[in-house]
């Protein structure tokens, strides 16, 4: 049976490059997104184009109720579902006392209730896989202008080591922890650069980085309940 994989938010930025490199590996793509629809439309279409096969999943990660619907219908679709990316994230900046109630559960419904939820769904359908959770550099922080969805990514990381326990051993479950990788919607180039100057490695990455530890931990079946960093040393400081 030919292999599937599901990526959360996968039309764009780091979840579009993982999708395209896991269509290089040879999976079938089941590609989830909410708003994005021509860009997911975009990465169909090439992969369709080039030999592969994807076939896309509108929901939206907000509501409780579409995350048992997600997974029902990718494993109708792709029966040899082994990988579920957990990408899907809402980056939103503001302070502990500048976070209301519609914040809090916008960034913890995204952030973690649906990697959660998808990946006890997906542990019920799949026989043997992997989950792999993209997390953040952050985590490894105590200084949060990004409150809320630092806190979700920490819970998030506590989530990957219980889970690996949890679902062990037919179901694998790691996480990846980029750092300076892309910069945020609507930053300038220059200022990225400038705060790439600062870390250990003193420079920016790009999502082949993140791209090459998928390949490393689907490639490694010896590895669960890691959190890869990679993010230039970034979370040393």
């Amino acid at each position: 049976m030919s292999r599937a994989a599901l990526i959360t938010g996968g039309a764009q930025r780091i979840g579009k490059k993982i999708a395209l490199f896991l269509f290089k590996k040879h999976y079938k793509i089941a590609l989830h997104y909410n708003k994005s629809k021509d860009a997911a439309e975009e990465v169909a279409q090439y992969i369709n184009k080039n030999g592969g096969e994807c076939f896309l999943f509108q929901y939206d990660l907000c509501n409780a109720s579409s995350y048992a619907g997600l997974i029902s219908e990718v494993f109708n679709t792709f029966q040899g579902c082994v990988l579920l990316i957990n990408n899907a994230s809402v980056f939103e900046r503001a302070h502990f006392h500048e976070t209301d109630e519609e914040g809090f559960d916008r960034q913890f419904n995204i952030n973690f209730k649906a990697p959660f939820f998808l990946s006890r769904h997906f542990a019920k359908h799949c026989g043997e896989g992997h989950i792999i959770n993209l997390l953040d550099t952050k985590v490894s922080r105590n200084h949060a202008p990004y409150f809320v969805y630092t806190l979700t990514k920490k819970a998030l990381l506590e989530f990957t080591k219980l889970a690996a326990v949890e679902l062990g051993p037919k179901i694998r479950v790691n996480g990846i922890c980029p750092g300076l990788i892309l910069p945020p919607a609507g930053s300038k180039e220059e200022s990225f650069k400038r705060m790439g100057e600062k870390i250990p490695l003193r420079t920016t990455g790009n999502p082949d980085y993140i791209t090459s530890a998928v390949e490393f931990l689907l490639d490694n079946p010896f590895i669960t309940g890691e959190c890869l960093f990679v993010d230039g040393g970034e979370n040393l400081l």
